[in-house]
Parts: C-alpha cells; sequence; structure tokens
C-alpha cells in the first residue's frame, strides 16, 4: 500500500485527536493538515514496518506543543485580579470610531475655503512640499504656507468642536 494511501485512513483519528487537543474545530483541522504536511515532507524518515500511526501522532503532538510553546512565550500573562493593572491597557478601539474620524475630517475638509483645501491635501494627503504646491498653484512659497496654516488651524477648531480664537485687536 502506498504511504499517501495509508495516511489517508488516519485523518479521522488524527481529527479527533486535534480536536480533543484543541477544543476548535478550525483550528484542529490546520493542526491535521499541518501534521499531514509534515508527514510527507518527511516520508523518507518513515521507517516502514513500524507503526505509521504513532508516528503521525508523535508529529502532531510535537506541533502542538511547538505552537503552545510559541503562543506562551507571545501571550501576555496577566492575573485577572491583579489590581495595579490598568484596564485600559487592553482597551481596543471600536471599528466605527474610525470611520466616523475619517466621515467628520471630510466634512470639516469641505467647510474650508478652496485656496486652503487644496493646500492642506496637496501638503497633508499627497505629501508634496511647500515649493511643488507652490509651483503647481502658482503662488509664492509663503502663500502656500500661510494658507496651509489658516487651514489647519480651522480644521483643528472645528474637529475639536472650538470656538476659533479672536485675535485681540490693539487699540491706541
Amino acid at each position: 500500500m502506498d504511504i499517501r494511501n495509508e495516511l489517508a485512513v488516519h485523518v479521522p483519528r488524527l481529527r479527533r485527536y486535534a480536536r480533543a487537543l484543541l477544543h476548535n474545530r478550525e483550528l484542529a483541522d490546520d493542526l491535521v493538515q499541518d501534521t499531514l504536511e509534515r508527514a510527507l515532507a518527511r516520508v523518507a524518515l518513515f521507517t516502514p514496518g513500524t507503526d505509521l500511526r504513532a508516528w503521525l501522532f508523535t508529529i502532531m503532538h510535537n506541533l502542538f506543543a511547538n505552537q503552545a510553546r510559541r503562543a506562551s512565550v507571545r501571550a501576555l500573562h496577566v492575573s485577572v485580579d491583579d489590581a495595579g493593572v490598568d484596564e485600559r491597557e487592553f482597551a481596543v478601539p471600536a471599528p466605527q470610531t474610525r470611520s466616523l474620524e475619517v466621515r467628520d475630517l471630510d466634512a470639516a475638509l469641505q467647510q474650508l475655503p478652496h485656496e486652503q483645501r487644496v493646500v492642506v491635501l496637496l501638503v497633508g494627503l499627497e505629501d508634496m512640499s511647500y515649493a511643488e504646491v507652490a509651483l503647481m498653484l502658482g503662488v509664492p512659497i509663503g502663500t502656500v504656507m500661510s494658507r496651509l496654516s489658516r487651514g489647519r488651524e480651522k480644521l483643528r477648531t472645528l474637529m475639536t468642536g472650538a470656538r476659533p480664537v479672536e485675535k485681540l485687536r490693539v487699540v491706541k
């Protein structure tokens, strides 16, 4: 009998063992696949006449142990009752927040005057230099810098919801 056919006979047992180890059907199937790949890659190491099932289970067990060892080294171990750990360190921002921020930024950009919006987008989004933007728009670099400064300040005000800072006039 061909070794590949013999391997196929043991797949149901390997799956049962993997599921018992992992308690997760998908991870167990991945472990079985990894086991079969390793067995096929190292078929020359198998001694004909010995127990193929035992050899396969040894491969699987070693793969599982290596994966568990790697996972435990990478994992952060924190006691559930540890009062010194700030729970906010483990907080993950909701994906909706990012899309809302992008929507708010887009709305704020639309409120900028056209000249400021163009400069903010070219410098901030397209990563162009002041000189490149000045050349492209046909304006002096100083104009690009002042439009960018005013545009960023207006964006900051719009994004934070703060009122714009009024410049004080000095009365003589």
